[in-house]
């Protein structure tokens, strides 16, 4: 697996899903401290598959999967 794709594509999944998870919380009414700190690891846990899946398909797009430059 092409690790340092995998760091940059799981940032910024990370970061929308969190924000997402966050925007859903506050809109149902849960806006207590607790609720947006479950929120934000539902989103952290929730962006490992999503950043594996699309690692996985860029790495097919470009045609090396386990080589990059150091």
């Amino acid at each position: 697996m092409n690790w340092p794709l995998f760091s940059v594509v799981y940032s910024m999944a990370a970061t929308v899903t969190i924000g997402l998870c966050i925007i859903i919380a506050l809109v149902t009414g849960f806006d207590e401290i607790v609720h947006i700190q479950i929120a934000v690891v539902i989103g952290f846990l929730c962006s490992i598959p999503a950043a594996l899946f699309f690692t996985k398909k860029i790495s097919l797009i470009t045609g090396n999967e386990d080589s990059y430059s150091a």
